[in-house]
Parts: C-alpha cells; sequence; structure tokens
C-alpha cells in the first residue's frame, strides 16, 4: 500500500525518511488560511487533515500524511512573519517566555475508509533578549517563512533554551506519534524508535533532550 507525504515541506521529508518506510511526495492543494476564532490545536488538526484530504482525492487507494505546526503565545497563533521588522517583533516577544508548539498529523486513505487526526504538543523555552545575538540571526534572514520568526533546526537553535516534548514535532513531524498512527493503519515501521530518538539523528536534535 503506496505511502504520500502530502507536503511540499524539506523537513518533513527529511524526517519521514528517517523511520525507512519508502513514500512519495505530492504537494497538497490547499491554501492556509488562518481562521480567526479558532484555536491553535483546532487550527493544526483542520490544516493537517485538510492537507491529507487534498491528495488523498487523487489518490484513493494510497495512505496519505499531512501535518501542520502552529505556535502557541498566550492564547494566540503566531504565524511567519511577513518581514524583518515583524520577524523581531516576535522573537522579542518570545525572548524568556515558553510557547507551545502544537503539530498534527493527519492520515487518510480514501478506499479504506481511514481518517485520523492526532496532536503532538511540545513547550518551548526561549532564552533571555539579547540584541547582538537576535540581530545576528535575523541577518540571516532564516526568520523569513518561519512560525514564529525562528527554525529550531537551524541558527535558531541557538535562541532556545529547553524543549518538554518532542524535537521532531516542534520542526513539523513527530516521529513517535507518526509512527504509531502508521502502526495503527497497517503500516510496518522498520526502524526501532527507541534507537532514533537516542541517536537523534538530525540537525540541532543532540542539543536538547526529549
Amino acid at each position: 500500500m503506496p505511502l504520500i507525504l502530502a507536503s511540499t515541506s524539506p523537513r518533513r521529508r527529511e524526517l519521514l525518511a528517517l523511520l525507512g518506510i519508502p513514500f512519495d511526495v505530492m504537494g497538497p492543494a490547499f491554501e492556509e488560511r488562518l481562521v480567526a476564532d479558532r484555536s491553535a490545536v483546532q487550527q493544526a488538526m483542520s490544516f493537517a487533515l485538510a492537507k491529507a484530504q487534498s491528495v488523498a482525492r487523487h489518490a484513493p487507494e494510497a495512505i496519505v500524511l499531512g501535518s501542520d505546526t502552529v505556535i502557541e503565545l498566550d492564547h494566540e497563533v503566531l504565524g511567519k512573519p511577513a518581514d524583518q521588522v515583524e520577524a523581531r517583533a516576535m522573537l522579542r516577544r518570545l525572548a524568556t517566555r515558553d510557547h507551545y508548539v502544537r503539530t498534527a498529523v493527519a492520515l487518510v486513505c480514501s478506499s479504506r475508509k481511514i481518517e485520523v487526526v492526532a496532536l503532538s504538543t511540545a513547550v518551548v523555552r526561549m532564552k533571555a533578549f539579547d540584541e547582538r545575538v537576535h540581530e545576528c540571526y535575523l541577518a540571516t534572514e532564516e526568520s523569513l517563512g518561519k512560525a514564529g520568526a525562528y527554525s529550531i533546526q537551524g541558527e535558531g537553535g541557538g535562541l532556545v533554551d529547553s524543549i518538554d516534548g518532542d524535537f521532531s514535532g516542534v520542526v513539523g513531524l513527530p516521529l513517535r506519534l507518526v509512527a504509531q498512527l502508521l502502526k495503527q493503519s497497517g503500516v510496518e515501521v522498520p526502524v526501532d524508535l527507541d534507537e532514533l530518538y537516542v541517536t537523534k539523528p538530525y540537525a540541532n536534535w543532540d542539543r536538547f533532550q526529549d
């Protein structure tokens, strides 16, 4: 039974490959638009499911995996900064604070009537604001296109103090949760998950405890 990742994200493609399962990639025909009255959890879960459904329509025999990650601070969803000014403001706001990273995973298979969505939540604690460090980071332009204006697997990992939760979920695809859902749907996962989480074979993973 073919597995399709409904994502154009290279990070999700790299993470899913760590599970040792063959898969194809197809970009979802879905436009992400935040809905004002939805919580961060509802937002992430609805986006993940919509992504998977949009691909499953074209591949009814496949198991389609969709995922979405949002950042929540003070019950507000932080999206991607429009420019450096907004990125600077986001990073200053996050400094010294804890925030939630909500990553939803959806599995859809039209022919087998599979449609399941689950959530992984991590608490990320940011280091104190340091103008020199933050300006150096902003100069990399890594903030642009990243929810919350930082990338934990990149240079932005240096702004993070600690994580309570799954590092891979903060990057964009919680591997323990994905493996669990795949196994429940009859997909064999050949990789030893415990060993994977010990070796931490992804950029910056070894900096943080799970």
